[in-house]
């Protein structure tokens, strides 16, 4: 388990760059996308983290928090994360899902189990049981201002 605490904006952003770098060198499972499932409570930090990941991952598009249509899915641009086999960026936010079969209806099985994929779910707590045992699960803790504690396990 880490922690990190981000005492502002730029720091939040270069932790998020530096954290992909990380996982961009990193062995992977062949059948299983790289799924960040990301914790917290509301205004902790974790569509921001989710809009600094894409931004690393040359995704051009704004990224916005997919609340009322769940997924967004978007083209990875960056060509280093393209070498290395990632094609899609899927960005869940699953806070309106009720029970955790929806997400099923979704193709979640389908999205969460190929290596091409990047997926991060904010809210992942609602879905738990559909997380891959993989995943990277990161809690986000709001201090006080623009304070967070970030913890990856």
């Amino acid at each position: 388990m880490k922690k990190f605490v981000s005492n502002n904006a730029e720091e939040s952003r270069k932790f998020a760059y530096d954290f992909a770098e990380k996982i961009l060198t990193e062995k992977r499972e062949k059948n299983c996308a790289l799924v960040l499932a990301l914790y917290g409570d509301l205004g902790s930090g974790k569509t921001t983290f989710a809009q600094n990941i894409a931004e690393s991952l040359g995704i051009k598009e704004k990224i916005k928090s997919p609340t009322f249509i769940i997924f967004r899915k978007s083209k990875i641009g960056n060509k280093k994360w393209q070498d290395v086999g990632f094609e899609n960026f899927y960005h869940f936010d699953v806070y309106r899902i009720n029970n955790e079969k929806e997400i099923l209806n979704l193709g979640w099985e389908e999205i969460s189990s190929n290596s091409r994929n990047i997926v991060l779910v904010e809210w992942a707590d609602k879905i738990e049981k559909n997380l891959p045992k993989n995943c990277v699960k990161i809690m986000f803790k709001h201090l006080k201002g623009d304070k967070r504690e970030i913890t990856i396990s």
